[in-house]
């Protein structure tokens, strides 16, 4: 049966279009019933004897939910006990197009066997297919053929005999549409009706979640907030210049202060600032927010005051007088402020935290205190807070009424108890957004079958490189080995450098599932004692990790260079190698080092190590820069796995070694996809600081009489190694941890959506990732590029469209970006570990910077930073002096300049079991007088324990 529909659409250039759609309508779509006799179907999904029992329903049911409750709901749908649900092909769509994260959620439970999910293709079936009537709207006609398919289904399964006590219940929240729907014989239930009914599952009302239209809210006490704009009116607003669109970025420090980074190009304003809760108006961390400027003379300066929300649920008069606190520490000049008024986009998640039980006894309503400190608490409702108290708990956030001082949210998970190590690595990924879910079945399904071996198909586009000697050089206990090496010497007295990469993208195919979640998962991520893989460990631990003594398949970098490492040609070429050793680079120095060794394996590389140092000398010299960061590494203990020893990684010249080839490499296939792809090639750039970034550099290093410049990178990379002071010789190294800091970050790009390709911290022109496609799916993109530009494999349409391209960039930078986060956070962790069963630990450290009260410390011996606060302990005025041209803090008679060696107490603070934190109290100087307090960020907060790596 074909159904047709004829429109009229004005075209761009004002021509007018006619537009037929057909329509076709079945009678053989089946009703996924097991049992049903009306259908011929050979697998269906719903099971003959449902099992929920409901108070509201004696007889057996399957539920039907209407486009709300998937939206809303989603929590309780996904829990196990909810099965036998009927899916019309109507809410599914409505759901696509206001939601993907929601639908990608209800994607995932159909295709769980165990959880009886069936999509009803209703809008194609001949007895449910409805049209639009005239003057309806297409919501309400959406809710019409839901109703539809539910009185069919209830009608069609009483002709079976063996599923005829089977009933259908719509679940529905829209009154009108209960109304409706009882009206015409249909059993309705609303959401929390029906799971209330549920008296052998209590646990699932606290999961429900709360709804409410802000409409037709009911007020009840004084309105906090203004009500938001509605979104039509903002984008007329924007568009206007009344208004102007942002990014919401909430504090850590004070809950009474946030900014919005302005969207555009053409914004005259980068960053507003919002002061006091009015003016925040229930914006949320991360939300895309509409804000109007305030006048003029109402403008404020960011305050230095630190607020922490520790008020009751509704003190709104406690708020008021911290707002009265903003006034008074306010630093530098007024800046452009402004007010929240309207949401242009939620960018809720689920959050971890711990819940504040209420204080009122049988009390059902209690705040959860968000383990990220820029997210306001939540109230929630749950009878299980006896049981919840002392556990890592998720809940997601259900709405914010103008009534209310915080947000309404639901219980969703219990992650377990607050302080064990597996439970706190959980709420770390779940709280950076890492995806670290099993592979699916799907995923895996698109692996090689073992055993795998190498065949003539693959051998097509490749040469064979098996005899060479060819090693890889790693950490210790590496099993995902990237990268390759081999140096030997030509005919002609020139060397042959080959740089062999895993050739993941072999096995990797565009478009595919298990494409799909590498891209999704952007890199592999590296904690403490975890490591969260981008692609599945048969991949990255076995079929592409280049060990020794296998045949891998390789993609190839290979140059002809002369002994002072000038490049005479370059090849690139899919290859099949053998590495002859797998060593550490502890192993490969002791074999440069070694009188004794001349193989093969060690003479490449002596060579290759020769070539690494010049190399390094030409970057250098072209204005390369080599900067600092405190790396550490953590002993752990064979039997707890606790750390029992920290202490600041070693760098061997075969870090430099491999660190350089790589740098090449990257270089060379950064020009060649460019060369052949220049609108599509993805690139890596590093854009140069703002001058007003080397502010502080410049002045520290002016108060110990040394001279930084910094009008090129050249200029700095000079100035930093002249920088030196025999007496105090890590006074280098401390400088250039502070240029560290002042850099940009390095992102990646799409060639032909941007014009600057150049890598200020490499001074090179352009670059990109060639050398990491086990750990990185910039590689992997890289690695398909070049394949199509030498002839070893054909392109698809995504890989030459520069928007899809665009999109990657986006998704891996900020995987990249929350990957270190994580990182460092699983650093912070397990130092607190460490320091638990330390006690209190005396070492030395320097000032790393001054504020106005405080100076921050780094403890060289352990990579470990903490912020020192002055307090006097009389309580009489405070004689602290900060001077800002030459950084300096004088407390008392004594002055601390940046750069300056103190004595400093550690000890773990574990009062509040959710935010323990690292604490320092100066030791020497000892200042008469005054008390020392510290605080170290937690590990929720990009905490101050630094972990990076120069670029590879």
């Amino acid at each position: 049966m074909l159904k047709s529909k004829t429109f009229m659409k004005k075209t761009r250039s004002g021509g007018i279009l006619k537009i037929v759609r057909e329509h076709y309508l079945r009678d053989d779509i089946t009703c996924g019933c097991k049992g049903c006799e009306e259908c011929k179907q050979e697998s269906p999904v719903l099971q003959l004897e449902p099992v929920l029992q409901s108070s509201l329903c004696a007889s057996p049911h399957y539920l039907l939910p209407d486009t709300n409750v998937l939206l809303h709901q989603i929590d309780i749908l996904e829990d196990p006990v909810i099965q036998n649900v009927i899916l019309l092909q109507t809410v599914l769509q409505e759901v696509r197009s206001r939601s993907a994260p929601v639908y990608k959620r209800v994607r995932d439970i159909i295709n769980n066997s165990e959880k009886y999910f069936y999509t009803f293709t209703n809008e194609h079936h001949r007895e449910t297919y409805i049209e639009q009537e005239q003057g309806e709207t297409s919501n309400d006609r959406n809710d019409r053929a839901i109703r539809t398919a539910a009185k069919w289904y209830n009608n069609h399964i009483k002709k079976s005999e063996n599923v005829a006590d089977i009933k259908v219940l719509l679940i529905t929240n829209d009154r009108k549409n209960k109304e409706k729907a009882v009206d015409e014989g249909i059993v309705a239930y609303t959401c929390e009706e029906y799971i209330k009914s549920l008296v052998a599952n209590p646990e699932l009302v606290d999961r429900l979640a709360s709804v409410s239209d802000e409409k037709n809210e009911i007020e009840s006490g004084k309105l906090i907030f203004i009500e938001h704009i509605p979104l039509s009116k903002l984008q007329q607003g924007i568009k206007s210049g009344t208004y102007l669109q942002g990014t919401f970025r909430a504090s850590r420090d004070n809950y009474l202060e946030a900014t919005v980074w302005v969207h555009g190009d053409g914004a005259e304003q980068k960053e507003i600032i919002l002061q006091g809760l009015r003016n925040i108006n229930r914006a949320l961390h991360e939300d895309i927010v509409a804000v109007e400027l305030l006048e003029k003379e109402s403008w404020v300066a960011p305050s230095s005051v630190v607020l922490q929300d520790d008020g009751e649920a509704d003190d709104i008069e406690s708020t008021e007088e911290k707002e009265k606190m903003l006034k008074t520490g306010v630093q530098g000049t007024a800046k452009p402020s402004g007010k929240v008024v309207g949401i242009i986009k939620r960018n809720w998640r689920p959050y971890c935290g711990m819940l504040a039980k209420s204080q009122i006894k049988e009390s059902t309503r209690h705040l959860f205190t968000p383990a990220d400190r820029r997210i306001p608490r939540i109230r929630i409702e749950t009878r299980q807070a006896s049981t919840l108290e002392g556990q890592r708990i998720i809940v997601a956030i259900d709405g914010w009424p103008r009534n209310s001082r915080y947000p309404n949210g639901h219980f969703v998970k219990n992650l377990g108890t607050a302080g064990d190590k597996e439970t706190e690595t959980e709420v770390l990924l779940l709280e950076h957004d890492v995806p670290h879910q099993p592979f699916s079945q799907t995923v895996l399904s698109f692996l090689p079958k073992m055993p795998w071996g190498i065949t003539p198909q693959d051998m097509k586009h490749r040469i064979d490189l098996r005899h060479l000697y060819v090693c890889s050089v790693d950490p210790p206990g590496c099993t995902d080995i990237d990268d390759a090496l081999h140096c030997r010497e030509l005919e002609n007295g020139n060397l042959e450098v080959g740089v062999h990469i895993a050739d993941v993208s072999h096995f990797i195919r565009p478009g595919n599932a298990l494409d799909q979640e590498s891209s999704n998962r952007g890199t592999t991520v590296y904690l403490c004692e975890k490591r969260i893989d981008m692609v599945p460990e048969l991949l990255s631990s076995n079929l592409c990790s280049l060990r020794s003594e296998v045949d891998r398949l390789a993609f190839s970098c290979i140059w002809e260079l002369t002994h002072d490492a000038k490049i005479v040609n370059t090849k690139f070429t899919k290859s099949v190698i053998n590495s002859k050793a797998s060593l550490t680079y502890a192993e490969a120095q002791m074999r440069i080092d070694s009188p004794t060794m001349n193989d093969e394996i060690t003479t490449s590389l002596r060579l290759l190590n020769k070539l690494a140092k010049i190399l390094k000398k030409q970057r250098i010299d072209n204005g390369a820069l080599t900067l600092s960061s405190p790396e550490v590494r953590f002993h752990m203990d064979s039997e707890t796995h606790d750390p029992i020893d920290l202490q600041t990684k070693e760098l061997k010249e075969t870090n430099s070694m491999v660190e350089e080839f790589m740098l090449l490499a990257n270089i060379s296939v950064a020009q060649k996809i460019y060369d052949e792809f220049p609108e599509y090639a993805l690139l890596r750039k590093h854009p140069a600081p703002p001058p007003a970034n080397y502010d502080i550099l410049v002045k520290a290093a002016r108060s110990k009489d040394l001279e930084i410049k910094t009008d090129s990178a050249k200029a700095l990379a000079d100035s930093l190694d002249k920088a030196e002071s025999p007496e105090f010789p890590y006074l280098n190294t401390l400088l250039r941890i502070l240029a560290t800091r002042c850099m940009m970050q390095a992102v990646y790009f799409c060639s032909g959506m941007d014009n600057d390709f150049h890598h200020y911290g490499l001074a090179s022109p352009i670059y990109t990732h060639f050398t990491s496609p086990i750990r990185r799916y910039a590689d992997v993109i890289v690695h398909r590029l070049l394949a199509v530009a030498v002839g070893a494999d054909s392109t698809y349409p995504d890989l030459t469209d520069k928007h899809k391209q665009a999109e990657i960039c986006k998704n891996i930078n900020f995987r990249h970006k929350m990957a270190q986060y994580s990182q460092r956070a699983s650093v912070a962790y397990h130092t607190q570990l460490f320091f638990k069963t330390k006690g209190i630990v005396t070492e030395e450290g320097y000032i790393l910077f001054v504020r106005k009260n405080a100076i921050v410390v780094l403890i060289p011996r352990f990579g470990l930073e903490g912020t020192v606060f002055f307090e006097e302990k009389d309580k009489r005025k405070p004689l602290l002096v900060y001077n800002d041209e030459i950084p300096s803090l004088k407390v008392e008679n004594t002055t601390f300049y940046m750069f300056d060696k103190v004595k400093v107490k550690i000890t773990l603070d574990a009062s509040n079991l959710q935010h323990q934190k690292i604490r320092m109290a100066l030791v020497e100087p000892e200042i008469p007088g005054f008390n020392s307090l510290s605080d170290q960020r937690n590990t929720n907060g990009e905490p101050t324990v630094k972990k990076s790596k120069l670029e590879k």
